[in-house]
């Protein structure tokens, strides 16, 4: 006996592995189908609280995963993609969506669906093998694995045949269901087992087991289902560990509204879940079929989420206080300032979400270096040593930065290149690459203007007033151009006519050749000498060479090959 107890045991956790497998397959699949437009869908959908709560809910409902929607939610915070407040009302429309598992799972246990698993199988294959419905096949295989893992812990309950078990069942019937401190107990065994196994789904199907089976009452199952509710924000905790402080304040938004919930509902517990049983048509009294008790959890689960959800969602603007509140925005040292601020490893969940987190950094790479041309230009026109001296050290800075940051952006995207993508998303990362190379470039140009104004500074001659004029309206055009590849960087590159950027280009190289030109004739009039000619047709030339990264960038940006340079 003790032996088929073991191979049913083993059938039991074969099923919940392959339950996880088959969900995380789901979300993986939706959101590689859906990743690219995400961030738009959410952007639109998340415009107030309703409509967020809604949205958070249908995708909740179509990856069958809280904690995929949640961790989503946080990347996004993380990345700057959504505000604290519009993640707030996502992850309540989460909790919403997240019972549609319960119910699946109750019906898996009332209901023969090996009807469904096969032919999902069949098609789900023949969509694999044509490479442009790939990801819709994989979203099948998904949900053939999760109802066949349904199917499997049926059957296991009836073979463990616990209700005829009186070791089994004088165990259950030892706790006290009448006490808080049971019921306590119990919602702590939940929460704990939830956040080892980390999968809130696992944990329900085997609650649903031991109840449908008659053992466990069903008062300690919902303390377990509670527990599970509490549980499952480890999750979103977990992944937000090392992200930034919005990211951390949303996975704590989480939790609170959970725990919120539950310190409700343990306040009125017994009526509250009599009212549940009722809408059930269970009846508690010890009459009541145990086949019920399935759908009496999904019940009370809906229940308590949808409940939890009115009376919150109102809320929402406190919510965001108190969690601001409860953790403060850290004072970061100077060195700090300059480390990426939405790229996180430990958030990355799939390519598509890895990719719009990490055009989030290219975009901010591309302020920083505009940020640092800037600097370049009053320096210049610094005549002080000291402030001299002290914003061309910034400048330095900036210039390890920006060596930091194109490795460490690509090495993220190699990280992402290890997956499988869409033939979208390996266009993305090309085209990234190029970017960030470029980026670096400019920072490059940059540094070398800023160490040769240096060297003539140090001599104790500044360069004469006409020459600082005309290389100030040649910075001038270059800061122009540099403003325009960062509208574009920011915004939809369909939005953008790139000839606006050859445009400024031409009128760059223009003023070059007009200015060497000047300056051949004025070194050869003795206007200077030769040495400052050289030095002014050098930092000329560098302004020129930085408006054609420029150019490259923009180009990368709007997926154009490179070709246009007339170096």
């Amino acid at each position: 006996m003790s032996q088929d107890y073991v191979l049913i045991s083993m059938k039991l956790l074969g099923a919940l592995g392959l339950l996880i497998y088959g969900m995380k397959m789901m979300s993986d699949a939706l959101q590689k189908m859906a990743g690219p437009q995400l961030r738009h869908i959410l952007g639109k959908m998340t415009t107030n609280r309703l409509t967020g709560m809604l949205m958070g809910a249908f995708v909740t409902c179509a990856v069958q995963s809280s904690s995929a929607t949640t961790v989503m939610t946080v990347s996004f915070v993380s990345a700057g993609l959504l505000s604290l407040g519009q993640a707030i009302s996502v992850i309540m429309g989460a909790n919403i969506g997240t019972t549609l598992t319960a119910w699946i799972m109750s019906l898996g246990y009332n209901v023969d669906l090996t009807n469904v698993v096969f032919p999902a199988f069949f098609v789900g294959m023949v969509l694999i093998y044509k490479k442009r419905h790939r990801f819709v096949g994989d979203f099948l295989f998904g949900i053939a694995f999760m109802f066949l893992s349904l199917v499997m812990l049926s059957s296991a309950g009836k073979e463990m045949d616990l209700e005829h078990n009186q070791q089994v069942v004088d165990f259950f019937a030892s706790f006290d269901t009448g006490s808080y401190w049971t019921i306590l107990a119990f919602l702590a065994i939940g929460t704990l087992i939830t956040c080892i196994v980390q999968s809130s789904a696992a944990v329900m199907a085997i609650t649903i087991l031991l109840c449908s089976t008659g053992v466990l009452p069903i008062y300690l199952g919902i303390a377990l289902v509670m527990g599970e509710n509490i549980g499952t924000t480890a999750t979103a905790n977990l992944a937000a560990l090392g992200a930034n402080t919005q990211a951390r304040r949303a996975a704590l938004a989480h939790l609170l509204f959970n725990v919120f919930g539950v310190i409700w509902v343990l306040c009125v517990f017994y009526p509250f879940v009599d009212l549940v049983c009722r809408l059930a048509g269970y009846d508690t009294n010890g009459t009541g079929n145990a086949a019920q008790l399935p759908v009496v959890l999904a019940t009370f689960h809906t229940c308590f989420n949808v409940t939890n959800t009115a009376l919150l969602i109102g809320f929402i603007p406190q919510m965001e206080r108190i969690v601001c509140w409860l953790m403060p925005d850290k004072r970061q040292a100077e060195d700090e300032e300059f480390r990426l601020q939405y790229i996180q490893a430990n958030l990355m969940q799939t390519p598509e979400i890895a990719i719009l987190q990490a055009q989030k950094e290219t975009g901010r790479f591309s302020r920083s270096v505009q940020e640092m041309f800037g600097m370049v230009r009053q320096l210049l026109d610094e005549k002080d040593d000291d402030k001299f001296a002290s914003l061309y050290d910034q400048i330095g800075r900036r210039e390890d930065f920006t060596d930091r940051m194109e490795i460490e952006i690509a090495r993220y995207l190699e990280q992402v290149s290890d997956n499988h993508l869409s033939d979208v998303t390996k266009g993305k990362v090309r085209q990234m690459m190029r970017e960030i190379s470029e980026l670096e470039s400019i920072g490059d140009a940059c540094y070398k203007l800023a160490r040769t104004l240096s060297r003539r500074h140090e001599t104790g001659r500044p360069l004469p007033v006409e020459l600082r004029t005309k290389l100030g309206a040649m910075m001038a055009l270059a800061d122009e151009a540099l403003t325009q590849m960062n509208a574009v960087m920011q915004g939809h590159s369909r939005d953008y006519d790139i000839r606006d950027t050859y445009r400024i280009e031409n009128d760059i190289n223009q003023m070059r050749q007009r200015l060497k030109a000047d300056n051949m004739r004025a070194v050869n009039d003795r206007e200077y000498d030769y040495a400052t000619g050289t030095l002014y047709a050098d930092l000329v030339n560098e302004c020129e060479k930085l408006a054609d990264y420029v150019v490259n960038v923009v180009q990368a940006r709007m997926g154009v090959s490179s070709g246009y340079s007339d170096r």
